[in-house]
Order: C-alpha cells, then structure tokens, then sequence
C-alpha cells in the first residue's frame, strides 16, 4: 500500500509538471492525490502505525486493546490534524494577503503604478514594471503580484509582441522578489512555518542572489525590446464608479495593506503565534477602513456593482486547493515511512546536502516549483534553523521556475494572459534565466 500512495504521488507530479500539455488542472490533481492518499493510509492504518508511532499510539490505547476503530480515531486525532493544520496555516495566509491585494486593487490604490509608467522608453519601462514587480512580490505573494502587474502592463503597452516581452520580465521579477522573502512565496513561507527559517536572517541570506537572478535576465530582455514602444494611459482616477476613494485616502490603504505585512515578522517574534493570525489581523484593519470610506456607497447600492478581478479569484482558489492538496500528499507519504527509507538511501549514496540542493534546481525547471520545494524540505527535517540548505532549496525552487516558465503559478498566469509559446520563452527568455539562477546559487555558497 506505501508503494501504491508512492505511485499516486509520483503520477501527481508527472500531470503536475505536464500541466501546460495535458491540460489537466494541478489543483484538482493535488486534491485528488491528497484525499485518495489519506482514504488509502487509513484503510491499512494500524501497519502504518504500528510501523512508524508504535509508542505513541500505545499511549494512545492506555491499556485497551487496539481496534479498528481505535487506530482510524488515532489517525484521525493524531496524524491527520497535524498535517491539515499545517496546511491550514498557509492557506489562510495566503487567502489573507490575496484578500488584502484585492481591497487595495479594489479601490485604486495600485494606480499609482500606472502614473509611474509614462513613457515610451523601452528600457526605462521595463525597469519601473520590473523593479515594482520586484519590491511588491517581497510584501505580497507572488502570484498575485504577477496577475495585477500583468493586468496594469496590458493597459498600457498595446503591442503584443512587446507585452510578451514585458509579460516575462514581470514573471521573472516576481519569483526572485516573493523568494527573497518568508512571505513572498508558499515555500518561504511553509519553512518560517516550520521554524526553519528566522524572517531577517532569510531575507539578510536571500537579498543578493535574488537581486542578481533578477537583473541577469531582465538586462538581457531589455536588449531585445526596441528604443521606444507603443504605449497607452488614462488619467488617474480611470475607474470610474468602482471607486471615490481620494488621493489622500487610497494612500492610507495601501500604508494599512503593505506596511501591516510588513509588520507580521514582528508580530510573529512577539506572540509566538502563527503567522496566518498576523495576516488576518492587517486584513481585519483593511477591511475596516474600506468599510469606512466607502460606506456612501454600500449605503447607495453601488458598492455591489464594483468591478471584481475575477482572474485573481480564480487563481486565488486555485494556488490554495494546489497547496492544500499537494501538502496533504506529501504528508501521507511521510507518514507511510518512504520519506524516511529515501532519505536513509541518499545518506547512502551522499551524504552532501548541496548536491540535493542542485537535485532541487534542476527539477524545479521541470515540475512545479512549489512542489518541489516541499519535497525536498520533508526529505531533511534534521538539519538545523537558518541552514543554508533551507536558503539553498527555496531559492532553486522558485528561481528555477524563470527557466521554463510551466513550473510555476506566475509564469502559467502569463502563458494563460497573453498566450506566450513555451519554446519562444525558453529560448528567449529561459537562457538567461538560467543564468541567473546560476550565479545566485554560486552567491549563496560564498
């Protein structure tokens, strides 16, 4: 039955990575191989307990003798709550930061953006889109980051061969800037979860190699954009009825939104509490002062007809069933004892943790880079908080994902937006990448 929990998790994987050529969605993989993997565990669970938690379902019993019955209620308590709340954890996280992107783009406050990109110098906006795509990706998840800023690019550049251009900068900077940060990216995110990783001293270890992984490749799209390109804007405030919300006003949301995630590594240091609960609270305080400002509206019945970003709704319900799935999955496969068995026979065969971090970089240009984070931080649980192993794997993972652009969320966001062809990207885009993940991997050895 391991074997078989095995197979369905690897078969995941390979549908996974063959998203963009299957067309078979990774959420709903994720979600299958997750709830048929625990339905299967707990159809043969007392080989499975008895083999891995022999004294702690001992404890379990206090004397009585085991049943059927009591060996599902010890799973049931006792191995699958563990794994649903750490699940649980990110994914009220990121529904919380989605949440906060939305009442701010919601009410105009990222069309200052907009106002920044006044120009028809190629270069210069390139760097203004990349550099905002950068430094908002390292506050806010990067996905999201990515399908606003692709949403604010379309608006303005109206060529489409020079969107795809500034489409792909945009991925790029997304995934170094959301890895430079615990909250930037699920797998940062799932390490401080952990308690693998301090905030600061990931950031301190990350900034470098991820600033380079980002300026390598967005140098070289540069070079391949002309002197002066076809651009388009609309005076600021261009939302019409969806919002009436002042300068002034829209300023305070976005100091609310961004400087309270800001403030969640201090909260968490604080209180010891997860920080999701952070996050909900900045959330709770938005939201309050959206209810505020716009309560002549809701009092008018034109709050209900406010324009909704309904591709960042769905791509918020999608990345949170992905991850809530597929950390199910790895978590069965944990509990059946393979996890462990693999990692005796890497020992084995190395006993070098960096090799695994280069395993890890070059499968994350493959498979989704999410998922192969997670894999390779079950795979060593023992190594010691603020490891540069920890660094190491999250930074492949996510830099890897520039490479190819099918594995991760943000570069799928662009292929579905703007319909990029993955050998265009690869070759054009995708090299370069490579580059950069490179020397940010080097920069992390020193």
């Amino acid at each position: 039955m391991a074997l078989i929990i095995v197979a369905i998790l690897l078969i995941a994987f390979l549908l996974i990575g063959t998203e963009k050529f299957t067309n078979m969605n990774k959420a709903a993989v994720a979600i299958f191989a997750g709830t048929v993997g625990w339905v299967l565990y707990i159809c043969y669970g007392t080989d499975f307990v008895m083999g891995v938690h022999p004294k702690e379902y001992a404890d379990f019993l206090g004397g009585v003798a085991p049943t059927s019955l009591a060996v599902k209620q010890y799973i049931a308590q006792n191995i699958f709550l563990k794994y649903v709340g750490r699940a649980a954890e990110i994914v009220m996280f990121l529904l919380a930061t989605m949440t906060i992107v939305e009442i701010l783009n919601n009410n105009g406050c990222f069309d200052f953006i907009t106002q920044l990109l006044k120009t028809r110098k190629s270069w210069k906006l390139l760097w203004i889109l990349s550099g905002v795509t950068f430094l908002l990706s390292a506050n806010l998840d990067n996905l999201s980051t990515t399908v606003m800023m692709l949403a604010v690019m379309r608006k303005v550049v109206q060529s489409h061969r020079q969107r795809i251009l500034f489409g792909s900068a945009i991925v790029v900077a997304a995934n170094c800037g959301g890895a430079m940060t615990v909250i930037g990216d699920p797998a940062g995110l799932v390490l401080w979860n952990m308690e693998k990783v301090t905030a600061t001293s990931f950031s301190m270890t990350m900034a470098l190699p991820c600033l380079v992984a980002w300026i390598v490749p967005t140098w070289w799209i540069g070079r391949m954009l002309p002197d002066h390109c076809d651009t388009g804007w609309t005076a600021m405030p261009y939302r019409g009825d969806d919002t009436r919300l002042t300068v002034w006003q829209r300023l305070l949301m976005l100091f609310v939104g961004i400087g309270g995630l800001w403030f969640i590594p201090t909260f968490h240091n604080i209180t010891q509490l997860s920080p999701f609960l952070g996050a909900l609270c900045v959330l709770a305080v938005l939201w309050i002062v959206d209810e505020v400002y716009n309560r002549r509206l809701a009092s008018s019945g034109e709050l209900a007809r406010r324009k909704v970003p309904t591709a960042l709704q769905y791509e918020t319900i999608q990345m949170v069933l992905y991850v809530m799935g597929l950390m199910l999955a790895v978590g069965v496969v944990e509990e059946t004892g393979a996890v462990r068995w693999l990692l005796e026979e890497c020992r084995v065969w190395s006993s070098n943790f960096w090799l695994m971090g280069a395993v890890a970089a070059a499968v994350s240009i493959v498979l989704d880079n999410f998922a192969t984070a997670i894999t390779f931080f079950t795979l060593s649980p023992e190594v010691e908080q603020n490891a540069l192993y920890w660094s190491f794997i999250a930074f492949a993972s996510a830099v890897g994902g520039n490479v190819l652009c099918i594995s991760s969320m943000s570069g799928l966001a662009l292929l579905k937006m703007e319909r990029v062809p993955v050998g265009w990207y690869l070759r054009n885009v995708g090299v370069m990448a490579f580059v950069g993940l490179v020397a940010g991997l080097i920069l992390l050895f020193i």
